[in-house]
């Protein structure tokens, strides 16, 4: 019986690089209001929970017993995003922070989806977030001697962060 496992299906690892990256935002915008020059923050994580025991030996010089600490796997946590990119004319992200802000969040909540590419442009890596929506927007500072483009931030929550398998999405 041989055994095949998901490293030897794609082949040879490949590292990916960090610029090669596409961001989906499926909110009916202009699709120059969709790139995105930085992303950040992906992060998920599990809460530790402490369980502290008393065992039957003998500690030290009393007759207590020895304290133990066990330490299991929590609730998974899922951080914020912040995405950043050239202001434009358009006023999608704001009109979208806005709806949030004035109590239309059940609605405004959305999927999210990164994609990394390989130097082939090759997709090779997709992680989906679920239930994601705008918590907070900023436009960079001002300086009348600088020459470079105002860039337009917002930091978005979300409740699910998933890997997605290549070989099931059918996109390898």
């Amino acid at each position: 019986m041989v055994i095949t496992n998901y490293a030897s299906k794609l082949g040879p690892k490949e590292f990916l690089t960090k610029y090669r990256f596409f961001v989906g935002l499926n909110l009916g915008w202009n699709d120059s209001d969709t790139y995105f020059l930085e992303c950040q923050g992906f992060t998920r994580t599990l809460d530790v929970i402490e369980i502290c025991e008393v065992t039957s030996q003998k500690w030290g010089d009393a007759s207590k017993g020895k304290p133990v600490i066990t330490k299991l796997p929590g609730n998974a946590k899922s951080g914020n995003i912040i995405l950043r990119k050239g202001l434009t004319t358009y006023a999608s992200w704001w009109e979208w922070f806005e709806k949030v802000e004035t109590g239309k969040w059940k609605e405004q909540r959305k999927n999210i989806y990164l994609s990394i590419y390989n130097q082939e442009g090759k997709e090779r890596a997709r992680f989906e977030l679920n239930g994601a929506w705008p918590t907070s927007y900023k436009i960079s500072d001002f300086d009348a001697t600088s020459s470079e483009i105002e860039i337009e931030e917002m930091e978005i929550a979300f409740e699910e962060f998933q890997r997605q398998d290549p070989t099931i999405m059918g996109y390898f």
